[in-house]
């Protein structure tokens, strides 16, 4: 399979681990390499690791080797340290004296409602699986990986959620300049299509349609949704050459396409967490505008796919068993 989505971007590799036992799972982005840096967090409710090194202020230097996401609620952030004992294994970090240290920020989203009585959660052997399995083949989406227990349409008080998934997308222009985006979607919104402004997935009603957030919204009805069980958490990247805080305001516009496709967005009710990362591989200068709209609209696609590409559950559907 040829490079797509975030394996578009020269420098990176994906990897997805998905537990057996019951839906959930991790994937790592690495760049061994290393690579510039941002992180936007928006959601009320985060569950993250890393992200002050992502600050422009803070360590202007410290590259980023990996981006980790995950399943298991704040459990998963375990996860990256077995990130973190593959690429030390593979001589992958920031030097340190004699030393070094890979730099893997992360976020997590909750899925502990699918695991039942048994305690079955992400951790380091997850990451450790998921890395020695990157590569830069176009990754698996939808049930997959940090993805594989993610659902949406939870704010409805007695509706039925729907599955979410992982996504990927990209775009190439004539210059060679790539855009791309990775995320896992774990609403408690419903996922639209900005170009119909119809509802592809989300809470539905004993009648089977979409009970419709911005209808409830607006006839003042009480939402549902347990704060911090919810989430969208993805990474949008660049083959240009940015510095710090370009590569933050690169992942701030990539919001707007969460908020594009994702309806309520960045509530109190979800962490959503977009990181960034610029390999630099691409030759002359970069417009930030131009790469921030980019990222917009490939984040807005790879959420779409990510819902449309997930597989179902037991009284939880996904968009194929809709019959649309």
């Amino acid at each position: 399979m040829e490079p797509w989505g975030i394996t578009a971007v020269e420098g990176l590799e994906i990897g997805h681990h998905t537990l057996t036992a019951r839906p959930t799972g991790c994937t790592v982005v690495l760049a061994r390499a290393g690579a510039v840096g941002g992180v936007d967090v928006r959601g009320g409710a985060p569950g993250t690791l890393q992200t002050d090194v992502l600050d422009p202020v803070k360590s202007p230097n410290t590259p980023v080797h990996a981006i980790m996401l995950s399943g298991g609620s704040a459990f998963g952030l375990s996860t990256a340290s077995g990130v973190m004992r593959y690429l030390d294994e593979n001589d992958v970090g920031f030097r340190v004296g004699e030393k070094i240290v890979p730099i893997v920020p992360g976020a997590i989203i909750y899925d502990l409602g699918l695991e039942g009585s048994e305690r079955i959660r992400p951790g380091a052997e997850c990451g450790y699986t998921a890395s020695s399995s990157a590569s830069t083949h176009a990754p698996a989406e939808g049930s997959v990986g940090a993805g594989a227990g993610a659902t949406i349409g939870k704010f409805a008080q007695g509706g039925t959620p729907m599955r979410g998934g992982f996504g990927t997308a990209s775009i190439t222009l004539a210059s060679g300049l790539t855009v791309a985006a990775a995320v896992v979607v774990n609403a408690v919104g419903d996922v639209v299509d900005p170009a119909t402004g119809k509802i592809v997935a989300g809470a539905l009603g004993a009648d089977g349609a979409f009970v419709d957030a911005r209808r409830l919204l607006r006839e003042g009805q009480p939402l549902g949704g347990v704060p911090g069980a919810n989430t969208t958490i993805g990474v949008v990247a660049t083959n240009a050459q940015l510095t710090k805080a370009e590569a933050t305001k690169m992942a701030e516009m990539a919001q707007d396409g969460l908020a594009r496709t994702i309806y309520p967005a960045h509530t109190v009710r979800d962490g959503d967490t977009v990181f960034s990362l610029a390999t630099g591989t691409l030759e002359g200068t970069a417009d930030v505008t131009v790469i921030g709209a980019l990222a917009a609209d490939v984040m807005a696609e790879a959420i779409l796919r990510a819902v449309r590409l997930a597989d179902g559950l037991p009284g939880i559907p996904a968009v194929s068993d809709l019959g649309n």
